[in-house]
Parts: C-alpha cells; sequence; structure tokens
C-alpha cells in the first residue's frame, strides 16, 4: 500500500458524445480521508469515477487528475489500478470462466515485482479470513467473478476486493445501492476496517444511511457538473432532512441536470 497518497482533480471537464457533464471539478483526497460526494441525479457523480478510472466513454476536455503528482489521464486503465487507484462499479460486470479466487490473486500480483509474488497458502489464508469478516459463503470464492451472483453479493465481492487489494485511493460508486441494512452493517464494516492514514475513500451516495455507519471527514455536494458545496457530517445530515432545495435557493441555482445516469 502507498503510504499518504494524495489525489488531485484540478478543474475536471468532462464529456460523453459532445455533451459535457463535468464542468470543472475541484478536489483532493488524502491518505486517511474519507469524503462522501452527495448530489441529485444526472448531476456527474459516476461519471466522476469512470473518468478517474479511464472509461472510453467518457473524454476528458480540460483539467488535471494527479495521483501523488503523477499524471494520471496518461496511464492506461491497468496502470491506474497498479498506482493504487480502485474502483468499486455501482454495477460490477460478470466475468465468465475467471473464479474470484483466481482474478485476486492475479490482481495482488500485478502489484507486486516478479519473485515476490504472493504464495498460494497465504493467499487462502487472508481471503479465507476476509470472507468471514464479510459475511461471505466461501464458496463463492470458486465461482465465477459475479456470475449469477445476487446484488449484495456483487456489492459483498467488491469489497473483498477492496480488502484484499489494498489500494492507496478508493472510489466507491453507490456501494449501498440495493443493499437491504444487515447487508449494508457489513459492508460498511469492511470500508471502516481499511480506514488508516496510508488510505483515502471517496465514496460517492444518494443517501445519507450510508453516513450513517461511516462516518466522513469531508461531505461534497455536486450539481451541473460542478461541487458547489462542502462541509462536514452536518452537511449529510441537513441534506437528508431537507433535500437540496436549500443549497439551490442558497446558491441561485435552477433545477439542471446534465444528463440521466451521469
Amino acid at each position: 500500500m502507498m503510504a499518504g497518497s494524495t489525489l488531485e482533480i484540478k478543474d475536471l471537464h468532462v464529456e460523453i458524445e459532445g455533451l459535457e457533464i463535468l464542468k470543472g471539478v475541484n478536489l483532493t483526497i488524502k491518505g486517511g480521508e474519507f469524503h462522501a460526494i452527495m448530489g441529485p441525479n444526472g448531476t456527474g457523480k459516476s461519471t466522476l469515477a469512470s473518468a478517474i478510472m479511464g472509461h472510453p466513454k467518457y473524454e476528458v476536455t480540460q483539467g488535471q487528475i494527479l495521483l501523488d503528482g503523477e499524471d494520471v489521464l496518461e496511464m492506461e486503465v491497468d496502470e491506474r489500478a497498479q498506482a493504487g487507484l480502485f474502483l468499486a462499479m455501482q454495477y460490477p460486470s460478470e466475468v465468465s470462466g475467471v473464479t474470484t479466487s483466481d482474478f485476486l490473486r492475479t490482481a495482488i500480483n500485478a502489484h507486486r515485482e516478479e519473485g515476490d509474488e504472493i504464495q498460494l497458502m497465504p493467499f487462502i489464508k487472508e481471503m479465507d479470513k476476509t470472507l468471514d469478516f464479510l459475511e461471505i459463503d466461501k464458496n463463492m470464492a470458486q465461482r465465477y467473478l459475479n456470475e449469477g451472483f445476487s446484488g449484495g453479493e456483487k456489492k459483498r465481492n467488491e469489497i473483498l476486493q477492496l480488502m484484499m487489494l489494498k489500494p492507496a485511493i478508493a472510489i466507491l460508486d453507490e456501494i449501498d445501492s440495493g443493499l437491504d441494512i444487515d447487508a449494508l452493517k457489513v459492508v460498511a464494516n469492511g470500508i471502516n476496517e481499511m480506514r488508516s492514514d496510508s488510505f483515502g475513500c471517496l465514496m460517492i451516495t444518494h443517501y445519507q444511511r450510508l453516513l450513517e455507519y461511516i462516518t466522513p471527514d469531508h461531505v461534497h455536494v455536486m450539481m451541473q457538473g460542478r461541487v458547489v458545496k462542502s462541509g462536514g457530517p452536518e452537511l449529510a445530515q441537513r441534506l437528508e432532512a431537507e433535500g437540496y432545495e436549500w443549497i439551490k435557493e442558497e446558491l441561485g441555482i435552477e433545477d439542471e441536470t446534465v444528463g440521466n445516469n451521469a
């Protein structure tokens, strides 16, 4: 794990098929910090996550993404992961023919130098311990990655990957969506277990309920493709109680979104 990494997003503009979704996002996430981004549908939250990780659908037209001063935009997707970035997706993909166990061991070794690969027995021991912590059936590790998994199983599997890979900076895109309260608590426990000075986290969520179990250091509100307000945990509590209208009125923002599922 990279100690004390810093992810800097500077004046980031992103388009999808010629439509500008992000219109100048500025955000800095440091090791040891948990950030939450909230906002109405279509304001660019998931676009931000995808752009950071290099999804080819999203074109960065202006701005910078830096990880410890290195230009993330010059990296391929796998290079971003190897540099210490991790994305837990809102809708994890199914990968037929590759078991969760094989995927995890290959991913861990991709971060290691040749000759320093994790050996099978230490890997199995750590994976079994993590599966128990997340209350995941050990048989799931031998199933093809996400294939036939329920929504809750997919989300727990994303946290399994997070805990096993130990990235420097994690982006969690609506990791709480579709979870019942018991599954939410398990997922939150896994994320909280990662908290340390060498791990930074950006949580994208619609709901304050996730933040009842994971206390963020900073809460940001996105509207119209920008971060328009930042604060502490109390900001999320006010949004839960009052919605977003007071922010719109305070900042003179008209009702407008930048696109569906953005």
